[in-house]
């Protein structure tokens, strides 16, 4: 069996959604360099709905497969639905991830919160604090 799924491979090599959004609505990063993987995720909302995404990621394969999937998966969706995105979603989407590298997918949810976090405050919009924490590096040590 191969360590890596066909899905993975493919968001890899053909990452989706790559780059950054100038003036982008929420902005969110996690990670740091002594765990390896650092994602940023730019939103770009327009009438509560998820109009544009960009990520970039400093990391592995399977860190940018989960970026990148995670992108593909909130792009288009209304706010409110952001919340939904689970790591567990990113990994299935990507018919599965090497349990050493599991990390990579809660980072990506933990990205994309905090992009969502930095979007409501930016805003003045209230949400509850339990939902949208401050994020650290702690899927590093999952």
């Amino acid at each position: 069996m191969a360590l890596y799924s066909e899905k993975v491979m493919d968001h890899f090599r053909n990452p989706r959604n790559v780059g950054v959004i100038d003036n982008a609505d929420g902005v969110g990063e996690v990670g740091n360099a002594k765990c390896g993987d650092i994602m940023k995720i730019y939103l770009k909302i327009d009438d509560d709905i998820v109009t544009d995404v960009k990520f970039e990621t400093f990391g592995c394969g399977s860190a940018i497969a989960s970026s990148s999937m995670a992108t593909e998966m909130i792009k288009g969706k209304p706010v409110d639905q952001l919340l939904e995105l689970t790591n567990k979603a990113v990994v299935e989407a990507l018919d599965g991830l090497p349990a050493h590298k599991l990390h990579c997918s809660v980072l990506a949810e933990e990205a994309v919160k905090s992009a969502l976090k930095d979007y409501y405050d930016r805003h003045g919009i209230e949400y509850d604090p339990k939902l949208l924490p401050d994020v650290s590096c702690d899927a590093c040590h999952v």
